[in-house]
């Protein structure tokens, strides 16, 4: 019960950590059905290279053990050196076919997921030795659609080989009579066929199983809702630490704007809400952002510039444009240079009537 209530808490889809994470573990999607059909794939392109050459060579090597049977000493010596010979060739005859299958098997794990190096799945679970969990296990969800879906397997592949052998049944019929020589081509032949059409039933089969196996991996990795929060937490950081450094940086911020304030050469204010404090030099390019600010820090920056009489010049539509548009240490937008070069002028010569 309390397994079926955890599934149904886990409504979230899972996030992208969350799928690494399982895949580091060693819980990857993978389909047995896609590996069984490699592996016949594998079959039946040693049936099509391999198999004439290893049948005429295991038989060219019996025929030359039979015919010469009679030369044999019937000593152990003798039996060891036929019995090495016969293994020779028992492994050259199916060291082929083998590497073909082996091969193929292989490549049916790689196509379903890259190569994974865990010792996951090796660790001692207790819940694997529990008898309520075996017993979930053997009659479970889980262990009924596999029954089901090895039921259906195993009955279309049986109408399959059916079907394809009652078609043959003029041509078995002959293979009674035929000698070796012809009943090894046309056995050959008919496995092919046989092979064929159990690769063609097996093809879609694979394919459904390994979209079914891969969503029901997507369900199983499926978060709750805290889940989720405490990952989100793991990942982007505790919100209440990200605040607290937010405001360390503007406190920072704020403190480095007002010590540079003293050194500006106008303050441009809209009388209640922004200022800006601006600084232009000979030999500079533009004029200069030092600070900028509003409500609270807008009065802060007069309050400095106050201290230290740096002249503060009222236009609200050029404060509220420059606070929108510069940024701190950032050179004033070309749009503003008439209006900015307007008030520093009269800054300018208003310091020279007074000098």
């Amino acid at each position: 019960m309390a397994d079926d209530s955890d599934k149904e808490d886990r409504t979230e889809d899972p996030t992208q950590r969350k799928l690494d994470e399982a895949t580091e573990k060693g819980d990857v999607p993978k389909s047995q059905e896609i590996g069984t059909f490699f592996v016949l794939c594998g079959f039946t392109l040693s049936l099509l290279v391999a198999a004439g050459w290893s049948a005429r060579d295991a038989m060219l090597s019996l025929r030359g053990f039979l015919m010469n049977a009679h030369q044999v000493p019937p000593d152990g010596a003798a039996f060891m050196q036929v019995t090495r010979q016969g293994v020779l060739t028992g492994f050259m005859a199916l060291g082929l076919p083998f590497a073909f299958i082996l091969c193929a098997g292989l490549a049916g794990a790689f196509i379903q997921h890259k190569l994974l190096w865990t010792f996951e799945p090796l660790m001692p679970k207790f819940d694997r030795i529990s008898p309520m969990a075996g017993l979930k296990r053997l009659f479970g969800k889980e262990a009924w659609v596999n029954f089901a879906k090895g039921l259906a397997k195993t009955t279309l592949i049986g109408i399959v080989i059916w079907y394809t052998l009652w078609n043959q049944h003029d041509r078995l019929e002959a293979f009674a009579e035929m000698n070796v020589s012809a009943l090894m081509p046309a056995a050959l032949s008919l496995a092919i066929q046989l092979m064929g059409a159990v690769l063609a039933l097996f093809a879609v089969i694979a394919i459904g199983d390994f979209v079914w196996q891969r969503f029901s991996w997507y369900q199983r990795q499926k978060m709750t809702k805290e889940e989720l929060k405490q990952e989100f937490k793991n990942s982007e950081g505790n919100p209440e630490i990200k605040a607290k450094l937010r405001q360390i940086r503007s406190q920072r911020v704020r403190k480095r704007m007002m010590a540079a304030v003293p050194k500006a050469t106008v303050i441009i204010t809209n009388p209640t809400h922004f200022a800006v404090a601006l600084q232009y030099e000979p030999g500079m390019a533009a004029p200069l952002c030092l600070a900028k600010g509003v409500d609270a820090v807008a009065l802060k920056i007069r309050e400095v510039a106050g201290e230290h009489h740096v002249p503060i010049v009222e236009n609200p539509p050029l404060a509220r444009a420059l606070h929108a548009t510069v940024g701190i240490d950032e050179e004033i937008p070309v749009e503003h240079y008439q209006a900015v070069a307007e008030v520093i002028g009269y800054v300018l010569r208003l310091k020279g009537r007074r000098a």
